[in-house]
């Protein structure tokens, strides 16, 4: 049982750093709208090992931030919200995890997909909550042309949330339809249909 926590979060820890390596590429317009990247194999990972796992490995996603330099500085509450909380929270992905592994057996495909999106938008829109909080009240100052810092913060992070969640759910389709294993870890050892 110990060996195979360990691999758990060694694969936890490994996948956070994937997704902190693709956070560097540069898919954003100024520092309030992007597409992250990341988001695609945390949500692999969550789906493959449920929530408890995704919200570990989105922590360590959101505090090697700090060690790589990359903490966009207000204040402490601020630093806070936007990288140890809303990256925690896109670990929520993995709330669907046993529902989209219990179709991957029954070879229900329609089903499968409805549960990657499911739990890709629920760790997106969990993540994204947190960062329209910070942007709603640590950044309404720099909101365009006088606009209000709740719209504000609303529009940019909501577009960038859809963006990485529409992202994220067209790849780990494709990724399914591909290879439907990568959502099974080796040592659940279930057998699934594939059609």
């Amino acid at each position: 049982m110990r060996t195979t926590t360990t691999k758990i979060w060694v694969e936890g820890t490994i996948l956070a750093a994937l997704a902190m390596v693709l956070s560097y590429i540069p898919l954003g317009i100024g520092s309030s709208y992007s597409i992250s990247l990341g988001q695609i194999p945390l949500a692999i990972y969550a789906l493959r090992r449920g929530p408890k796992a995704g919200l570990l490995a989105g922590l360590v996603w959101g505090l090697l931030h700090f060690p790589l330099g990359q903490v966009y500085f207000l204040s402490v509450a601020q630093v806070l919200i936007e990288y140890p909380l809303a990256f925690t929270f896109a670990g929520l992905t993995g709330v669907t995890a046993v529902k989209l592994q219990q179709a991957l057996v029954k070879g229900e495909e329609q089903t499968v997909r409805g549960q990657i999106v499911s739990g890709v938008f629920i760790g997106v829109l969990a993540r994204y909550f947190w960062h329209f909080i910070a942007g709603w009240i640590f950044w309404g100052e720099y909101a365009f042309g006088g606009m209000s810092p709740v719209v504000f913060s609303l529009v940019m992070n909501g577009a960038s949330g859809l963006s990485t969640g529409i992202c994220t759910v067209i790849v780990l389709l494709i990724l399914y339809k591909k290879f439907p294993a990568i959502f099974v870890p080796k040592d659940a050892q279930i057998e699934f249909s594939t059609k």
